[in-house]
């Protein structure tokens, strides 16, 4: 498998996504599944200029994502595969049944979320997203970097704050 991670986070490509996690595992692409973004040419712009030329950029909604996720799997450079929310990535991993391991990088806060780790915030919607996609066999951590440990579903849902 060549998608080296799959990855949530609510601010899409950006430092943390491009250079902590892009440089460690030598990445050649970054899919972004978002269906508003793939649909926003002007967007796709704004996101391009984060991304080193030497790497790839594919802006898919998530139907073409599903679809062309063995594509992706399949190609020999490192990939990162990135949504911006938990029930996107959820539509990803049931629509492909191709998705092991989802690393949840970055949820911020926003009314009606509770602080789980200091970069992960959660509704209860987000909550079941995320147990779902566990239910189905998937690993679900949460992680920042890549130097950092990553935080088990099990430990990030029992370290609510109120």
């Amino acid at each position: 498998m060549s998608v080296e991670l799959f990855r949530i986070d609510d601010r899409l490509i950006h430092g943390q996504v491009v250079v902590g996690w892009g440089q460690p595992l030598e990445i050649g692409f970054i899919v972004l599944v978002d269906d508003q973004v793939a649909a926003n040419d002007w967007e796709q712009d704004l996101y391009r200029m984060g991304v080193p030329d030497d790497m790839a950029l594919y802006f898919e909604s998530v139907d073409r994502a599903v679809a062309r996720l063995a594509d992706h799997l399949a190609d020999e450079r490192p990939g990162i595969v990135l949504t911006g929310d938990t029930a996107t990535m959820r539509r990803l991993a049931e629509g492909s049944g191709r998705v092991e391991r989802v690393n949840v990088g970055g949820v911020h806060h926003r009314p009606g979320r509770v602080e789980h780790l200091r970069y992960v915030f959660l509704t209860p919607s987000e909550v079941a997203d995320l147990q779902a996609m566990a239910a189905g066999g998937i690993d679900v951590t949460a992680q920042d970097l890549p130097s950092a440990d990553p935080v088990s579903l099990a430990s990030l849902l029992a370290n609510a704050s109120p």
